[in-house]
């Protein structure tokens, strides 16, 4: 029973309904889940480089260097609603 109150506590988290076959399938799915992990815990990777990769992974991304963008008064001029050089904004949160 102890098994079952995993697949139904996480059902319930996400608000979902499942009826008995469900969940018996989701927790059988699961068992054979947690069971491969265990199995992949007894490979030998000790001479695995860690976080080695099928292809080499390169860095598309260009440097972070500070650049001249908006003045203030540039980034509010379009603003639908401004005050004192701020965005006035709806209040969301009370």
């Amino acid at each position: 029973m102890a098994e079952k109150l995993d697949v139904l506590y996480v059902a319930n988290l996400v608000r979902l309904n499942l009826t008995a076959r469900e969940t018996e399938l989701f927790q059988k799915q699961l068992d054979d889940v947690l069971a491969y992990a265990e199995q992949l815990k007894t490979v030998d990777v000790s001479g695995v480089e860690a976080a080695a990769h099928a292809v080499p992974l390169f860095n598309v991304f260009r440097e972070d260097e500070p650049h001249d963008w908006f003045s203030a008064e540039e980034a509010l001029r379009n603003a639908p609603r401004q005050a004192n050089g701020l965005f006035l904004v709806p209040k969301v949160i009370e």
